[in-house]
């Protein structure tokens, strides 16, 4: 799936309406990608989440303008999408370290940041360890938790889910459950746009085959083409820089598209490296 220019596109469509009411979805459909992996993909390629960048560059340009003119700050906080003078002062408070009186009256210098500018570099790219693989359906049995992918919520509902995971016991019974296709835990992700708006699925479980443990939930992975990386390094840093090597690296060199259905990472367990499958056709 070719990334870049879709997210070009959407920087694009962000910077010519900076200052309307615009919403991610409207951004997201510029781009012909699912919400799902719109977000997503902005936030693995840029650090910060579609919402949080939107807020950077409005700040900057009313800092800009604050230094520049003499417009009332109350006009300033209109412009810029805030409610009242009091939440565009905090705001701009928490980007540049002082309230925009303060910046006014002693032209302090402002934290700017600029208009993102994605772009694919192959040069001196890392080697990429990684396989393809077809299989046919197969079940996992696990815990599962739905959370909103807006504004990156899930990034902290998945961490916490798996300090639970491990501290209640559900990841050494996961572990010993395991009898089916493949080895370790796995972390999946399920786009559930076309279900609940704005939400994906997210499951920690097993490969398993069987009746149902008690406790436990099943999810069939359908059948698939995968390409299936290898983590190299210390984790958790690697692991989230070898999703944006895929991303902006693998699949804008490669013929495949992602397959639409689950993808996951694997945890095989001491001494195995870890394990990211994507879906691909």
């Amino acid at each position: 799936m070719k990334w870049i220019q879709p997210l070009q596109t959407a920087i694009q469509y962000i910077e010519d309406h900076l200052l309307e009411d615009m919403t991610i979805e409207q951004i997201a459909a510029e781009t012909n990608l699912s919400l799902f992996h719109f977000q997503r993909t902005f936030s693995l390629l840029a650090d910060v989440t579609i919402a949080e960048y939107i807020r950077r560059r409005r700040l900057t340009l009313a800092a800009y303008e604050l230094l520049q003119s003499d417009g009332k700050i109350i006009d300033l906080a209109f412009k810029y999408g805030y409610d009242t003078p009091e939440s565009f002062s905090k705001a701009f408070r928490r980007q540049h370290g002082f309230p925009p009186s303060e910046a006014r009256r002693n032209k302090i210098s402002i934290k700017a940041y600029n208009r993102l500018v994605i772009q694919l570099s192959l040069k001196g790219a890392e080697p990429m360890n990684y396989k393809m693989v077809e299989h046919d359906e197969f079940s996992v049995v696990g815990i599962q938790q739905s959370f909103s992918y807006i504004n990156g919520e899930h990034l902290s509902g998945i961490s916490t889910m798996w300090q639970d995971a491990y501290h209640s016991g559900a990841e050494d019974r996961l572990f010993q459950l395991n009898n089916g296709l493949i080895q370790g835990i796995l972390g999946v992700c399920v786009d559930q746009n076309e279900i609940h708006e704005k939400q994906m699925e997210y499951w920690i479980a097993t490969s398993y085959d069987g009746e149902v443990p008690e406790g436990l939930s099943a999810l069939l992975i359908p059948a698939s083409k995968w390409c299936v990386f290898e983590v190299q390094g210390p984790m958790p840093a690697s692991m989230q820089a070898l999703w944006k090597q895929i991303i902006t690296e693998w699949f804008p060199s490669n013929p495949y598209e992602h397959a639409g259905i689950p993808e996951f990472e694997v945890y095989p367990g001491p001494n195995q490296p870890p394990q990211i499958w994507i879906p691909i056709k």
